[in-house]
């Protein structure tokens, strides 16, 4: 296999996941710039890939001016940032690895896609969970026949309490003026999963949900804008930053974000992000905007039907139930556990993948490196697995979320195809 290279826009928590790839494979990627604006994740970026100072670049549109000098660009960055790069690397020729979700609005996404099928570069939007053990084999399990024809699919996006209140109440993606809708950023994941394993076109989106929990109103009384400052339910609030940001030492990803660096922080470092920046502020008095839970019913040509619920009220990690015309699957992606009960033989099967990382801990059950694997074969024209998508199958499953959002704000069901037609 020939040695690809690639830029990264954006050397945070996603960018730097994404580079570990060349650093454990060496022989098959090379990281040849990165872009951020952090002068510590520069550093970062530096050590880790021995990049010298002319390879590293405070902005993405310095790098743009350059002639092109790598195979793709990783673009992970904000998702409101996505956008500008995007159209600019494909114009440049490069292919792409795009952070989910593409853009935050669907007219953005539609123009990307357009322009990548124009330019003929390949994009990959990261839908991760394609590249993982546990979706893999359910998807080998439904092309193989072993439930029949998809009637109906109960999924569940257990997002976590605590992950929650640090990426959706306090962290970046709390507002979604500054990012996207919630189940566009978090869930974008899950209707793709749904599209993928169902392999059928979606064609209504009816949607409920709100924020409810993480307000103003829910605020214990004399609690102060900062946790740091002393709380009177302090020590029995389960989302108290000191706890969460400064006492647990092993979260690096929770200290690492809050102190925006992808190296282990020091105490004097989080303590400092806590007692001012975002992280640190109670969680009923933040700006956040985005729901706490939400449910999506969506109706498959064919007539299958799925009822998807993501919300924060859980431990954390993703459920799905199958029902076929020939079986039922049940299966719990954190787990590791898949049961297929078979209607003809009456017999349950059990199938064990493997207890799995959640996304509290990074790596995304394997998905991460998976998809690093197929990109690196995807550019280099090798045969790849079938998670790769073409960026038409990712636009359309993001356009269930722009659905979904709409019939959530209007109250109505939403047929995607004329909303495909006509959102412009």
């Amino acid at each position: 296999m020939k040695k690809v290279t690639a830029v990264i826009f954006g050397y945070g928590s996603r960018g730097n996941s994404y580079a570990q790839y060349a650093i454990d494979h060496p022989e098959e990627l090379e990281i040849v710039a990165v872009a951020d604006p952090v002068e510590a994740k520069r550093e970062t970026a530096k050590k880790q890939h021995n990049l010298s100072e002319n390879q590293l670049y405070e902005d993405w549109k310095a790098f743009a001016e350059k002639p092109k000098m790598a195979d793709f660009a990783i673009i992970a960055m904000q998702d409101n940032m996505h956008y500008e790069p995007a159209l600019a690397m494909i114009e440049k020729g490069y292919h792409l690895l795009l952070e989910k979700p593409m853009a935050p609005t669907a007219l953005e996404c539609k123009k990307i896609t357009e322009a990548a099928e124009k330019k003929g570069v390949k994009v990959v939007v990261c839908h991760v969970l394609r590249f993982t053990k546990f979706w893999y084999k359910l998807k080998d399990m439904i092309d193989n026949g072993d439930v029949g024809e998809i009637m109906s699919i109960v999924h569940m996006e257990k997002v976590g309490n605590l992950h929650q209140s640090h990426s959706y109440v306090r962290g970046n993606w709390r507002r979604e003026d500054e990012s996207s809708p919630m189940i566009m950023a978090k869930s974008c994941h899950d209707t793709d999963i749904l599209q993928w394993l169902i392999g059928k076109k979606c064609q209504k989106v009816q949607s409920f949900g709100s924020l409810v929990h993480f307000t103003e109103v829910n605020r214990p009384d004399g609690a102060p804008d900062y946790c740091v400052k002393g709380c009177p339910v302090g020590e029995s609030c389960p989302y108290n930053a000191v706890k969460l940001y400064y006492d647990d030492k092993d979260n690096l990803w929770f200290r690492g974000v809050a102190t925006n660096k992808v190296e282990m922080p020091t105490d004097e470092e989080v303590w400092e992000a806590i007692s001012h920046g975002s992280y640190g502020r109670c969680v009923y008095a933040c700006d956040n905007d985005v729901v706490d839970h939400q449910v999506v019913n969506m109706e498959f040509e064919g007539g299958c039907t799925v009822s998807f619920s993501m919300n924060a009220f859980n431990e954390g990690g993703r459920n799905i139930r199958i029902f076929g015309t020939k079986g039922e699957i049940t299966a719990d992606m954190e787990a590791g556990t898949i049961v297929l009960y078979s209607f003809e033989t009456k017999e349950t099967t059990h199938i064990n993948i493997g207890a799995v990382d959640g996304e509290l801990t990074g790596g995304h059950g394997g998905g991460d490196t998976g998809i690093m694997m197929d990109m690196v074969k995807y550019v280099n024209g090798e045969k790849t697995s079938k998670s790769i998508c073409s960026l038409r199958d990712s636009y359309m499953s993001h356009l269930i979320c722009f659905a979904a959002e709409k019939s959530r704000a209007k109250d109505i069901v939403v047929d995607l195809e004329d909303f495909s037609r006509d959102f412009i």
